[in-house]
């Protein structure tokens, strides 16, 4: 997959040939993914392979511009996002019900983060968690409070990052003056010859269209019911720990469950698990069931 992946030359002019070559590779459909992904994850079939990642080439440049703030060169950073993209393509299960999109946002950040992890000393960055929450929470925490001038931030403006944040106010000063001077998306570039524009013609915005996002909530909708059906298999005990466990917003406790089922916390936990196997087994098979009632109506002569 990856020999044959456009490249990034360094320099602005590099970068601008990279994103208008990527933007030349479809977009899939979700029937013709799912069949890509199978055809992949059954027959090792490196063009299908091939097909998904250049499809989501964008998605990756898109998210790496988010990473551009931090003082290393956005090539390597859309080349390490590439790299995180060829391993969810790797690990995809189709039929599971997730796009692909969906899943491989989550690795191509991780990759991302790892490498400017990688790239960033620990004199400049920290080592405590706090430090690197605050690394990569930073500039986000500051849009949301409207903290957008340059220079060091206003006093209230510290206190209340810093609060937000779990970090010391100091903590909070000395990371923002070590990353401070992001680019701009409103940049000027020159595309072509003859073309130009700002960092932000460049990127597509995946649920930019209506009928993109009535795809995303049908999906959605079909997950929830998937999920919804397969709980059906477990009896109230299981469901009850499982609801607590996987599905609640602030999970209880195995010690709270076991006081509440009067069994040890090491049998709630063996419940737990089991209930998860059993709607996991449950929601695959769901999920094949529909995909082959698909290819049957699909296979029928039109009327």
């Amino acid at each position: 997959m990856a020999q044959s992946l456009p490249s990034i030359v360094s320099g602005e002019g590099g970068l601008s040939r990279y994103l208008e070559e990527i933007r030349r590779f479809p977009m899939l459909q979700p029937q013709e993914e799912y069949m890509l992904a199978k055809r992949y994850q059954e027959h090792e079939d490196t063009g299908a392979a091939h097909k998904l990642v250049t499809s989501h080439l964008r998605l990756v440049a898109k998210i790496a511009m988010g990473y551009r703030g931090y003082g290393l060169p956005i090539g390597e950073v859309i080349s390490e996002g590439n790299v995180g993209l060829m391993q969810a393509v790797k690990k995809f299960e189709p039929e599971r019900g997730f796009r692909l999109a969906t899943y491989a946002m989550w690795w191509i950040k991780a990759s991302i983060q790892e490498y400017i992890l990688r790239s960033w000393s620990l004199v400049k960055m920290g080592t405590t968690a706090n430090q690197k929450r605050l690394f990569f929470n930073l500039r986000k925490v500051k849009g949301k409070i409207q903290a957008l001038e340059d220079g060091d931030l206003k006093p209230e403006q510290i206190t209340e990052i810093a609060t937000r944040l779990n970090v010391s106010e100091a903590e909070v000063v000395s990371m923002n003056r070590r990353l401070s001077g992001d680019a701009s998306l409103n940049a000027p570039i020159r595309a072509t010859e003859g073309e130009s524009g700002e960092w932000q013609d460049w990127l597509v915005d995946d649920h930019e269209s209506q009928e993109a996002m009535l795809i995303e909530q049908d999906e959605l909708e079909n997950r929830r019911g998937m999920l919804a059906g397969a709980m059906a298999v477990l009896n109230d005990r299981e469901r009850r720990i499982f609801e607590a466990r996987r599905l609640s917003d602030e999970p209880m406790t195995l010690e709270e469950l076991s006081s509440e089922f009067d069994i040890s916390r090491e049998r709630v936990r063996q419940i737990e698990v089991r209930a998860f196997e059993k709607v996991q087994d449950a929601v695959k098979a769901a999920a094949k069931r529909q995909m082959q009632s698909l290819r049957t109506i699909e296979a029928q002569p039109a009327a």
